[in-house]
């Protein structure tokens, strides 16, 4: 029981909020309303596997930069709690899974597996790089309605890119307010961020842009499928909770980073799930 706390503390298990009710909402799209149990099952065993995989091959990758890092040096690996052969069967198995869940959805899902994956774990890399690393994180996140779409329908449709763009702006967004915290560590490091680039108080900024960007796209998505009153509803309290996360970080003070990436971005994926989920259920 201990090492399982210990793995699910690595792959911040509690972040798996982000994605999954957007995953969930490329499904109901893909429906009309519910998918369905079977679907619904196997959707959330992909992208607990997927997302296992990714932060496990990315604790892998970081570990020498995370036991340099006073943020992140409490982490497993550093301190020794898990091996690093222990870490890699970890991701070999939740990988295994994976397409395991994707064979058991359809075909299609199955053949696109593997690019999936791929995509996901490479973002660990891409920070050492280039500095629209916060975009390919936001890629990452963003496949997850396609999969969900593509999990219903058994198609490879234009539709669900759209909400995919959306979700990309939306991560890159409060990644970079997450970057923030390490400005100084890696520009020693020799890392790629916008905020290592730019500075705090530019990369704030163009957080807030992507944020708009984000809530943009999303409006074309709800003209798109002629949501209701019920989903414009969900997306003007996204918008109010966006304005609140701006709010609560400030280039001289990121006391409350945490607060700003973690609580309200959950509540954001939240909220709109419940509100496009229920108004596809109810009203279409």
């Amino acid at each position: 029981m201990r090492r399982l706390f210990i793995v699910l503390q690595m792959i911040k298990f509690e972040h798996t909020i982000f994605a999954i009710p957007f995953a969930f909402l490329g499904a109901f799209l893909a429906a009309q309303g519910f998918p369905g149990w079977r679907s619904t099952l196997w959707i959330i065993v992909a992208m607990f596997a997927a997302r296992s995989a990714a932060m496990g091959f990315n604790r892998l990758v970081d570990a020498d930069l995370d036991s340099r890092n006073p943020r992140t040096s409490n982490r497993a690996l550093p301190r020794g709690l898990l091996t690093r052969s222990f870490v890699l069967a970890f991701v070999v198995l939740a990988s295994v899974l994976f397409f395991f869940s994707a064979w058991m959805l359809n075909r299609l899902a199955l053949l696109l597996s593997p690019l999936a994956l791929f995509i996901i774990l490479a973002y660990s890399y891409t920070k050492r790089f280039t500095s629209l690393s916060h975009l390919l994180l936001g890629l990452s996140l963003g496949i997850a309605p396609v999969g969900g779409w593509v999990a219903v329908r058994a198609t490879l449709d234009g539709e669900p890119f759209y909400l995919a763009a959306a979700v990309i702006f939306w991560v890159a967004g409060f990644d970079i307010i997450y970057a923030c915290q390490d400005v100084e560590f890696d520009r020693s490091a020799g890392l790629y961020s916008i905020p290592s680039r730019l500075g705090v108080r530019r990369s704030l900024q163009i957080s807030a842009a992507f944020h708009v960007l984000m809530v943009v796209l999303l409006v074309w998505v709800f003209r798109l499928f002629r949501l209701s009153f019920l989903s414009w509803i969900g997306l003007a309290l996204v918008v109010a909770v966006l304005f609140y996360e701006h709010s609560l970080v400030k280039s001289d003070d990121l006391s409350r980073v945490h607060a700003a990436f973690f609580t309200t971005n959950g509540i954001i994926s939240v909220v709109l799930f419940v509100f496009v989920g229920a108004d596809l259920c109810l009203f279409v």
